[in-house]
């Protein structure tokens, strides 16, 4: 072995000694239960101060390359290899701790993974059921689209222009007046909120939302460094509003039709309370109207409709109404936050798909879509309602909720707090799917959210059936 440490080194004495000793473990010279010569005996043969090497073995100590034995010394550890080896590979766990974007929670982490297998019965699925999707007609209509060489290639900036046109065309029938310029195509909503979160806001902003929000269940604001806040769409918004959000930048996040999860939609008066709130602080409002299409009767125009300063992005997609797989959505703002977005979307995917938006296109201009959402509506009606019953003979003396005005979502209240992790996790191990109410606000132990879109009657009935049994587990023994 190479006593001799350099002079000049590029490491400390200390790293090179450790780095010496691993040496000889990692070539074999020294195997696991080889006894080191003494700290006296390594001092002088390194040249060093014997406080150097003791700081050496430490760290060696610390890696679980070297162990000491009382009253012997220091001795190659048996686990010495398997420490090797760790060191040999980048540390990801390190990695995954300290990256930017948070996890999902684990209960979220759980859904997701379960939701694929089959056998489980889905009650709390927020996406149609594939009886639902128009899988037919979308193959039918595979043959009338013409597609050719641009059409495939990358799509410009702010997604196809026949897209955005067909797209405007139908923003004019809801009273949202916008130039191709002041929409850009996305992959879905969620894409829409990553891209306002890192594209438009600073770190530390302010992002109010309702105290049941979709986004405490995903964190496109949170890991880019937002700031979140609940407020309530009522008389006293604006003082809400001003107080928490005084110095800093903020931002308003609405659903304002068919909430996600609770599935209420605001009156005319809150959506004017909030939009003057906002007007008169100079808050952005996020206006996520991607249910509309799912009303089972019309309701109030959006507030991007009466909007005339601009401070409203108005998003809208295809994914809870024609097919998640799609995925295409749209931001409608002002000409310079669209190129910004944009610009920001070209840097990390380079474009939305181009095929799917020559078929999103295709069923717009074609009228396909507005007749598929026709049908759509009726039968999510005729879902909720035998749902309504459903719930009403299963559990009707254990909660409530009100008929549900739209969408997929039916937001069931339980008279006391049983909706706990371990509730949840008991459903779980009998095959059973619930989206818990503390998954979208935190401290909420009292509400599922329940969806009539995905299950057939007979899972639906099933899955009922044993969420009861779990209720009258819990209520008889609160501790469970």
């Amino acid at each position: 072995m190479d006593w001799k440490l350099s002079s000049r080194p590029h490491h400390t004495l200390q790293a090179q000694i450790v780095a010496r000793i691993t040496e000889r473990i990692e070539h074999g010279d020294w195997a696991a239960g080889t006894r080191l010569p003494a700290q006296r005996e390594l001092a002088m043969r390194f040249g060093v101060n014997r406080s150097t090497v003791q700081a050496a073995l430490d760290e060696l100590k610390a890696d679980g390359l070297l162990e000491t034995r009382q009253g012997s010394g220091a001795y190659v550890s048996g686990s010495a290899w398997n420490a090797l080896l760790a060191r040999s590979q980048p540390n990801w766990q390190r990695h995954i701790r300290a990256s930017v974007h948070r996890p999902n929670r684990h209960t979220i982490r759980l859904i997701n993974e379960s939701e694929p297998d089959p056998s489980f019965i889905r009650l709390g699925t927020g996406e149609l059921s594939p009886e639902l999707l128009p899988a037919e007609q979308l193959q039918r209509s595979l043959h009338d689209l013409k597609l050719d060489a641009r059409t495939l290639g990358y799509s410009e900036p702010l997604g196809s222009l026949r897209l955005r046109s067909a797209v405007r065309t139908r923003l004019e029938g809801l009273g949202i007046h916008a130039q191709p310029d002041n929409i850009c195509i996305v992959s879905g909503a969620l894409q829409a909120l990553q891209l306002i979160s890192v594209g438009l806001l600073e770190d530390g902003s302010t992002v109010f939302h309702e105290s049941a929000s979709y986004l405490n269940s995903v964190h496109p604001f949170q890991s880019a460094g937002m700031r979140m806040l609940t407020f309530r769409p009522g008389s006293d918004v604006q003082e809400r509003l001003a107080r928490a959000g005084r110095g800093r930048q903020s931002l308003l996040y609405a659903v304002p039709a068919l909430n996600n999860p609770t599935g209420r939609s605001w009156n005319e008066k809150e959506r004017k309370t909030v939009y003057d709130a906002c007007s008169d602080l100079r808050i952005p409002i996020v206006e996520d109207d991607v249910y509309r299409d799912l009303l089972f009767a019309p309701g109030l125009p959006p507030i991007k409709a009466s909007d005339s300063s601009g401070q409203v992005l108005y998003l809208g997609s295809l994914s809870k109404s024609l097919s998640p797989g799609l995925r295409i959505g749209w931001i409608v703002a002002p000409s310079p936050v669209i190129a910004r977005l944009a610009d920001v979307k070209m840097q990390t995917d380079y474009g939305s798909s181009a095929f799917s938006q020559e078929i999103a296109a295709h069923w717009l201009e074609s009228g396909l879509y507005a007749h598929h959402a026709e049908q759509l509506r009726s039968k999510l009606q005729a879902r909720a309602s035998f749902a309504e019953q459903a719930l009403h003979d299963r559990l009707g003396e254990f909660a409530d909720w009100q008929t549900p005005e739209g969408g997929f979502y039916i937001w069931l209240r339980f008279l006391h707090p049983i909706v706990n992790k371990g509730f949840f996790r008991r459903l779980l191990d009998r095959k059973v799917l619930i989206n818990p109410g503390y998954i979208y606000a935190p401290d909420d132990l009292h509400h599922i959210r329940f969806s009539c879109a995905y299950a057939s009657q007979e899972e639906m009935i099933s899955g009922l059936d044993i969420l009861r049994e779990e209720v009258i587990r819990s209520l008889s023994n609160p501790n469970r």
